[in-house]
């Protein structure tokens, strides 16, 4: 059994700090915290100050370091995905695919099996975003490729989770029926509300039928009105409902952002996710997104029409948004980043938190909240 006990950093856990101890991780599993002058025989690495914390978890990433998966639904897309965004402190992801053909999700379903099989380090599993999903809230999704789920549809859905360890998929409320809701929770695919223009009923509807999330809070679904609260209200109601959000600044305003944090009931909780595209972890100035370009500028990925593709975002960059900028504190900002989508996932007894019996998947951060050391299952998957 290889054992080695990381020293000379802070440790949070998940819920509390942990001053002048130790992390120990024997064959990538979390072992326990001791005290950094314990006795122990596992091989000291000393980390140089700085703090560890849970790996970070992104539930929604269609590409980057020059990879997309929907112009090249490969294995080897997934690999570079998931390599770029462990610089960024992302130990464990699911690789996105927006709206598509038919032919195109079998593909990425095929590849994420062989990912998989291959053990690809931080391959969560995957998302399909679209494409059963409203014209009206469309977003950079191609309108040509929105369709209703039929039967072979939804079959293809439940066969390709059998081969994942973990298939999200989004949809709109108002397209896809409660009953097909239902059958896709059966076959073990956690659902998300999105690109939705659905009133609260729907929703809610939706809700009851086995959907547990909404994907990018506030963006490209009906807002909260005063005679129907829409997708926001509804996720910031309902109590069982888990939403991912986009924090960079640009497709959330930070006050819209404090009200949602402020209102949303529990145990359901706001998790971030950057939506990030190939650009990200590359110096390019645009990129092909379904036959459209997408242009880089300011910080935001944006189509001709000003309408936005995607993020720009790593998750320590949103983590350090919503610390510094929105003023949570630290502890709620990498629970964002970790706990809260293990939770949203269903993945939190393996993942999201420092605990024996837990993956060892940790980041390593500077008290400046740069990512100086990723470790995937106890590897070194980026060191700075």
């Amino acid at each position: 059994m290889t054992r080695i006990a990381f020293t000379g950093a802070r440790i949070f856990d998940g819920e509390a700090w942990w001053d002048q101890h130790a992390l120990v991780v024997a064959d990538g599993k979390i072992e326990g915290i001791i005290a950094a002058d314990s006795p122990t025989d596992a091989e000291r690495v000393p980390m140089g100050g700085g703090i560890l914390a849970p790996g970070f978890i992104d539930l929604q990433v269609n590409g980057g370091g020059g990879a997309l998966l929907n112009l090249d639904p490969t294995l080897d897309s997934i690999r570079t995905i998931c390599a770029t965004f462990a610089r960024f402190g992302t130990t464990a992801c699911l690789p996105t695919l927006i709206t598509d053909t038919r032919e195109k999700n079998a593909a990425v379903m095929a590849a994420g099996a062989e990912a998989t099989r291959l053990g690809v380090p931080g391959f969560l599993g995957l998302h399909l975003e679209g494409p059963h999903l409203s014209i009206a809230r469309k977003g950079a999704h191609d309108p040509a490729l929105i369709r209703p789920m039929d039967e072979a549809d939804l079959v293809a859905l439940v066969n390709g989770r059998r081969n994942l360890p973990n298939l999200l998929t989004t949809v709109a409320a108002e397209t896809v029926t409660p009953n097909q809701i239902t059958r896709l929770r059966e076959g073990g695919l956690v659902v998300s509300i999105g690109h939705s223009d659905a009133g609260y009923a729907v929703v809610r509807t939706a809700m009851e039928a086995g959907a547990t999330m909404v994907t990018h809070l506030f963006n490209a679904q009906s807002q909260l009105g005063n005679r129907d609260p829409g997708v926001v209200g509804a996720a910031l109601d309902l109590g069982g409902v888990h939403a991912g959000l986009i924090a960079d600044g640009i497709h959330v305003h930070e006050a819209s952002l404090g009200v949602a944090l402020r209102a949303k009931r529990g145990p359901g909780r706001i998790f971030l996710v950057t939506d990030a595209m190939s650009i990200t972890g590359t110096d390019w100035e645009s990129f092909e997104l379904t036959g459209q370009t997408v242009y880089r500028k300011d910080g935001a990925l944006r189509l001709a029409n000003g309408t936005l593709a995607g993020a720009d975002l790593t998750m320590i960059d949103a983590v350090t948004y919503v610390h510094r900028t929105i003023g949570l504190p630290l502890e709620e900002a990498l629970r964002m980043a970790s706990l809260y989508p293990a939770e949203a996932l269903g993945v939190d007894k393996e993942r999201g938190r420092i605990a024996p019996g837990l993956r060892a998947d940790l980041v390593h951060l500077s008290d400046e909240l740069s990512v100086r050391g990723t470790l995937i299952g106890g590897e070194t998957a980026y060191a700075a």
